[in-house]
């Protein structure tokens, strides 16, 4: 979701200049032609941002507190890796095809993943008007990592927004507050980690792994106007079919009252054919 927000961001700040400027002019068909012509538009992107409060109200209201999101420096360890605060490099090429499909591909500059990096605060349930109590949920979000494919397409023919994307996490810390757990060096990665992980120290080689499938977790999912699921009688709902995903998990540590209670692994997760359908009620 984030790449979403992201090419949200970056395309409605590239068209505002042309709608605040531009004068129209009637084009002939020479130089239409030329227009048609064109290969598409590409965007190159460096950025960090910081948002004050994101806040969802219902009754009550659900708030994330100081987030920022840039490279993978905006985090001490990712700082401390040689990362910097900028989320840079991008190359974001739009294209509509012959068929009125559009696509967007997230690329980079360099050929390099795209390194990432966010914190939060908080994020919090508040109470609404007739209430003042509230629970933090999580508290000290730091993570960061690398996304290596984000590619988005509207199908005109189903009517159906594809992302395909691979990334991983290299290291994330937060505290889960109302339930006193801490989550010490998270890594989500692709799912052939823990076997190349464990072939590379048989052979002598560093802890790491080698191949795209073990570096990156891997997503696909579509997202449509649909009807609910089963024998729901919903319509017109926000449909979200999750076609895969596939990853390797581990953390490095988890915290009960601050001491740790040892690690945890989740080896080859595959989650296919899962479906949720959205709706206000």
């Amino acid at each position: 979701m984030k790449g979403l927000k992201k090419i949200a961001l970056v395309a409605a700040v590239a068209a505002a200049p042309f709608a605040a400027h531009a004068e129209l002019q009637a084009m002939n068909d020479s130089a239409m032609g030329n227009v048609t012509g064109q290969a598409g538009v590409t965007i190159e992107l460096e950025t960090q941002v910081s948002i004050g409060q994101f806040k969802y109200t219902d009754e009550g209201s659900f708030a994330v507190n100081n987030i920022v999101l840039g490279g993978a420096g905006v985090t001490a360890d990712g700082a401390a890796a040689g990362y910097n605060t900028l989320l840079d490099q991008l190359k974001i090429d739009i294209d509509v095809l012959d068929d009125g499909d559009a696509s967007i591909h997230v690329g980079t500059l360099d050929g390099l993943p795209i390194d990432w990096g966010m914190t939060v605060g908080s994020m919090e349930l508040l109470a609404g008007s007739t209430g003042t109590d509230s629970t933090t949920l999580i508290s000290n979000l730091s993570g960061y990592g690398n996304l290596a494919q984000l590619d988005i397409t509207v199908d005109t023919a189903t009517d159906h927004l594809n992302i395909a994307t691979a990334f991983n996490v290299v290291d994330m810390d937060f505290d889960v507050e109302f339930m006193g757990i801490g989550i010490r060096d998270m890594k989500v990665m692709g799912a052939a980690f823990f076997e190349e992980v464990a072939a590379s120290v048989a052979g002598g080689g560093s802890a790491a792994p080698t191949t795209p499938a073990g570096m990156f977790a891997a997503v696909n999912l579509d997202v449509y106007k649909g009807v609910g699921l089963g024998a729901s009688t919903a319509v017109d709902v926000l449909r979200v079919d999750v076609n895969n995903v596939y990853l390797d998990m581990a953390i490095g540590g988890v915290e009960i009252g601050g001491t740790s209670i040892g690690s945890l692994a989740i080896d080859n997760l595959a989650i296919t054919n899962t479906k949720l359908a959205v709706y206000g009620h």
